[in-house]
């Protein structure tokens, strides 16, 4: 069996309040690399909300395959481009929003 990778919660993170700030959102996620950084939002909560951790899950499996910067990168041109709900990486995150099996291949803590 593939060994699962580690990705950490962090809440209230001044990098969640600062995204949350942008985005004028009242709760949020936002990942870097192998860390979820939620703002105004309980780590249990979070966890209880299947949809919402395969959704971040995702943004961490697409910072596996393209690596921070080129992520970073893209993600911000794509918004510039495109708005934020058409950013591929977030279509590609709420299709798979129901994959139950990104919780077999990541270990939260």
């Amino acid at each position: 069996m593939k060994q699962k990778i580690t990705v950490h919660i962090k809440e209230n993170s001044w990098f969640a309040i600062a995204a949350a700030k942008k985005m004028k959102a009242q709760h949020l996620a936002i990942v870097y690399n192998r860390t979820i950084h939620l703002y105004n939002t309980p780590k249990q909560l979070f966890l209880n909300d299947v949809a919402w951790v395969c959704h971040e899950l995702q943004h961490v499996k697409q910072y596996q395959q393209q690596g921070s910067f080129i992520f970073l990168i893209k993600y911000i041109w794509y918004w510039a481009r495109v708005g934020y709900y058409n950013i591929p990486y977030e279509i590609e995150a709420r299709a798979n929003e129901n994959n139950l099996k990104l919780l077999d291949e990541y270990n939260i803590i």
